[in-house]
């Protein structure tokens, strides 16, 4: 009876910390919809840090930086799908620059996503705080920006595509989508805030399609024991429900806004953004 009873004890507590971590994840998937709406993320930047910062504390996980950013893969192929057809009749799509960009993103995603699989979990985390420093730093102290120079008449087709297979590795590796190069890449040609965001969720869609489709295979094939553990391949199948269920609800309401925001104070919250996330897994 004594083994019976911290048995059952043992089942509950298992399942109180699953639902535990399901509602912090369903929160901060809440959070995702709205900086895919405002900010083109798909969700990897805030995703990332909450499903590393999670699996943390998993015993059962020990690569807990590969399944965030896999995990963050999938979830931003439906995010930023729905994004893109949520702003596809609102004219803010610029086609000058997804239409260059898409085959050299989702080619460059391969080869990132592979990459990703050969370094060591603490490296890719190392990695992906000193990107957001280069980025918050590159976006603070170079001009063009915070405060965007004229639109270009002219824009440089040949030269988008070659930076393409660079945005599609480094956002797929890092499991970050794209914008945060994509976006301040627009801004300095002189696109508004609320365009350059709306714009970068269809260019994270090759970049998520391709990494999900790698991650997913991460571990070979998935095994029964993967699977019974919420796991296919590196991804984790319980936040990704999680997040996607908070996600989506906030896409449709905060579309809404886009375009509210005055467009200087909408680049100075993308910069705070990424400050915050920094922090957040600097403390992880």
């Amino acid at each position: 009876m004594a083994n019976l009873r911290m048995c059952a004890s043992g089942e509950i507590a298992t399942v109180h910390r699953v639902l535990h971590y399901a509602l912090i994840l369903l929160a901060f998937g809440a959070l995702t919809g709205v900086t895919t709406v405002l900010f083109g993320f798909g969700g990897g930047f805030v995703t990332v840090p909450v499903v590393y910062a999670a699996s943390t504390l998993r015993a059962d996980v020990t690569d807990p930086m590969h399944v965030a950013v896999a995990s963050s893969a999938a979830v931003m192929v439906v995010n930023s799908l729905s994004a893109t057809i949520a702003f596809r009749k609102s004219g803010r799509l610029r086609a000058e620059y997804i239409r260059p960009l898409m085959g050299p993103v989702a080619a460059g995603a391969g080869l990132g996503a592979v990459a990703a699989g050969h370094v060591d979990d603490g490296a890719v985390r190392i990695l992906f705080v000193l990107y957001l420093v280069v980025t918050i730093l590159d976006s603070l102290l170079r001009q063009g920006f915070l405060t965007p120079p004229e639109p270009r008449e002219h824009l440089d087709r040949h030269g988008v595509r070659a930076v393409g297979i660079g945005i599609g590795a480094v956002a797929s590796f890092l499991g970050v989508g794209g914008s945060v190069m994509t976006v301040p890449m627009m801004r300095r040609g002189g696109v508004p805030m609320a365009d350059a965001a709306a714009s970068a969720n269809p260019l994270s869609l090759p970049v998520a399609v391709v990494a999900t489709a790698v991650y997913a295979a991460s571990s070979g094939h998935s095994t029964a024991s993967d699977l019974s553990a919420g796991r296919v391949g590196a991804i984790d199948l319980l936040a990704v429900c999680a997040l996607l269920a908070g996600s989506l609800p906030a896409i449709a309401l905060s579309r809404r806004i886009v375009g509210a925001i005055p467009d200087r104070i909408h680049a100075a919250a993308y910069i705070a953004l990424l400050a915050v996330v920094t922090a957040v897994m600097i403390a992880a």
